[in-house]
């Protein structure tokens, strides 16, 4: 779990797997992130979806609250921007959340936020 460096975006990626389910043109696909920001996910998958093809996004997020650890469903529409063939099989793809409500970019940021260091006022201050 580890910050991508040299990180100049608003909204930093980071080294994160977390389960990700893709539905586009008629298929559904299971995978991990490699890596996530508030605004989209990079993963690996094993069937081409094109640059801009548009998705439905289910993302888990494990969430601890207190000593209880359970999992956040969040459920959104994104776009993939972009599409690699990846060395060792499959396709690399960068996916932007381009339908996301508040509430859920906020639970992301939460999430990553622990590795980060980053708190409240910093969304509060970004997300003007």
């Amino acid at each position: 779990m580890k910050e991508v460096k040299n990180e100049r975006r608003l909204y930093p990626r980071i080294e994160q797997r977390l389960p990700l389910k893709i539905a586009a043109n008629g298929f559904d696909l299971r995978t991990t992130t490699e890596n996530i920001s508030c605004l989209g996910a990079y993963c690996r998958i094993n069937k081409y979806i094109p640059p801009f093809t548009k998705i439905l996004i289910a993302l888990t997020l494990p969430i601890t609250a207190a000593q209880n650890q359970s999992d956040c469903c969040l459920e959104c529409k994104g776009v993939v921007v972009r599409s690699e063939d990846s060395p060792d099989g499959g396709f690399n793809i960068a996916i932007f959340f381009n339908e996301i409500k508040e509430p859920q970019r906020q639970k992301i940021f939460r999430y990553l936020s622990q590795f980060t260091g980053a708190n409240a006022s910093a969304w509060a201050q970004s997300a003007k």
